[in-house]
């Protein structure tokens, strides 16, 4: 085969890079990356990775940890089942740096990239049935050990060489992910971040981040160290989608995206989620119907569709959005979501477990179905396996409100309250504007017998979703009992007055706890008062226009 170097044109054709060195590396490896890459494309990524890194029969026995290693992560106690314990790469010895092949940049990430994903199918072709009686969830990729110590060997080398101005960013991208695998995320965010400034159109890298990035601080901080470009602005979008926040800074950053790009699928996508999480669910869904009469046979996302659906009982257009998904892929976990939702609505709960346990077959890592599966269990009365269903959600993203409050619910009916408290104080962190989660609070501090705390709870449930009421509960740790949650709770109190003077409705549903835990307390001022605020929302605002005595009589509890 004639030597491509000297083929006219093909160094600027197929280069990537301005560096001289790194161009002559990928024109003397065009054959090679070019076999390499269509093995990738046909999913036969040892074969791929073999190209570039010949294969060493010992390698898998090399790189799995070993029970007795000082080196593993230690494994979670007996109450959940943590993340498999992976070995840190920086406490393996590293390869001598001239073992390290002579490979451009590009020939190196895609070898280990494939290595990489070799690992990950072996994980989930090792693993048992989902929630079997050895599924523990305790299965690792054994290329990670590896993987780790070539990139960090052969950053060594770039450092030494004073080369690391002239990284493309894709080997930082993947040294990030095995970091983040490894549960060092610190170390994980720097790489990623440093990916992103060398080469800001990695969308990949900046999906890594985002789930990295666990609280609103965490956000802040990381936005000064990112480039500035649009970019930027979708990243921020889409992250603060994840962490759940709708502020009206949001909707007006994703206006002037949608005049740039106004048919963009991701952006309405993001519209749509905006709505679902702020529960309007009209508006949701409306974006959801035109995104697929947009294009049909994108899936993307139609899982959120189908909870809308199911949250509005729309039983017809869920069934046709079933039968559509069916019809476009019925092994993508998407559609195995949309039907195990439709089964749900139609109360057969066993088929709706049968299509959630098939979405995870084909994705492990699908956090809807781990939630919704959680949901089925507890609708059976399987709480056990609906406590594992949920902390398996928790272990994918903790960023999930609704797996941290199954959690509480499924604790509740085991009647292990104090268990209770501590999820469902990790999803009121998670959503404090949801006045779901401040009520299951409360309800759990009124059954440990802790009224103070639960007034305060019910109070936060009855003020919840008003834009000048500031979240107390920040980054999962909680304020309860300190001085700025008692300035809140007057706060709440003064508010609470003025709308009951404006006729605006509070639930008597949460009115009256309060109005039972200051009696407990032995206020009865304060008792009186709710009470008198139960009465007046159940009956509802006198006529003004009623004479005095009128007035009097429809006021009156007799």
């Amino acid at each position: 085969m004639r030597d491509v170097e000297y083929i006219p044109g093909i160094q600027s054709v197929f280069s990537t890079s301005d560096d001289t060195e790194e161009s002559r590396l990928e024109a003397q490896e065009l054959g090679n990356y070019l076999l390499a890459k269509s093995y990738f494309d046909c999913r036969e990524y040892d074969r791929c990775s073999a190209v570039f890194l010949p294969p060493n029969p010992t390698s898998n026995i090399l790189s799995s940890p070993s029970p007795e290693s000082p080196t593993q992560t230690p494994t979670k106690s007996a109450k959940g089942k943590g993340k498999a314990p992976v070995e840190s790469p920086a406490a393996v010895p590293k390869p001598p740096s001239d073992s390290l092949p002579t490979l451009s940049q590009k020939s190196l990430f895609l070898a280990l990239y494939a290595k990489y994903i070799a690992g990950e199918k072996r994980k989930d072709e090792d693993s048992e049935m989902i929630l079997g009686p050895m599924d523990n969830g305790t299965i690792a990729n054994k290329e990670l050990v590896g993987i780790g110590r070539t990139l960090e060997a052969w950053f060594d080398t770039r450092r030494a060489e004073g080369k690391e101005g002239r990284n493309q960013g894709w080997l930082e991208y993947l040294y990030g992910i095995v970091l983040a695998k490894g549960n060092s995320d610190t170390a994980a965010k720097q790489y990623l971040i440093k990916a992103i400034n060398i080469n800001p159109w990695n969308w990949g890298a900046w999906l890594e981040l985002k789930d990295l990035l666990n609280s609103l601080e965490a956000l802040r901080a990381t936005y000064p160290l990112l480039p500035h470009n649009i970019l930027t602005l979708l990243f921020n979008i889409d992250a603060s989608q994840s962490l759940y926040l709708t502020s009206p800074e949001i909707h007006s950053s994703l206006t002037e995206l949608l005049r740039i790009f106004p048919t963009s699928p991701f952006l309405l996508t993001q519209r749509a989620l905006l709505h679902y999480h702020t529960k309007s669910y009209d508006e949701a869904s409306a974006i959801f119907s035109q995104l697929i009469q947009q294009d049909p046979h994108r899936l993307d996302s139609l899982d959120h569709y189908s909870n809308v659906l199911y949250v509005m009982s729309n039983r017809p257009r869920l069934a046709f959005l079933a039968q559509l998904a069916t019809a476009t892929d019925k092994f993508r976990p998407e559609t195995c979501c949309i039907v195990g939702n439709y089964y749900s609505l139609k109360s057969e709960h066993e088929k709706a477990v049968m299509y959630f346990r098939r979405a995870l077959t084909l994705d492990r890592r699908f956090l809807s179905a781990w939630t919704l599966m959680g949901h089925e269990y507890v609708e059976v009365k399987n709480t056990h396996a609906a406590i594992e269903a949920y902390r398996r959600a928790v272990d994918v993203n903790r960023k999930d409100y609704r797996a941290w409050y199954g959690l509480g619910q499924a604790y509740e009916v085991l009647e292990m309250h104090h268990y209770a408290l501590f999820y469902f104080q990790r999803a009121a962190a998670l959503r404090p504007s949801d006045r779901q989660m401040w009520q299951a609070l409360g309800a759990c501090y009124e059954k440990i017998d802790r009224p103070a705390q639960a007034v305060k709870a019910f109070k936060r449930a009855l003020t919840a979703g008003m834009a000048f009421i500031e979240p107390m509960m920040v980054g999962g740790s909680s304020s309860f009992g300190s001085s700025s949650f008692d300035n809140n709770n007057n706060n709440s109190s003064m508010m609470m007055e003025q709308q009951q003077q404006r006729g605006v409705f509070l639930d008597p549903e949460l009115l009256y706890p309060i109005a039972v835990m200051y009696e407990r307390l032995g206020e009865l001022e304060e008792t009186a008062s709710y009470m008198e605020m139960v009465l007046a929302q159940e009956e509802g605002p006198a006529d003004p226009d009623a004479p005095p005595q009128q007035q009097d009589e429809e006021g009156g509890g007799g």
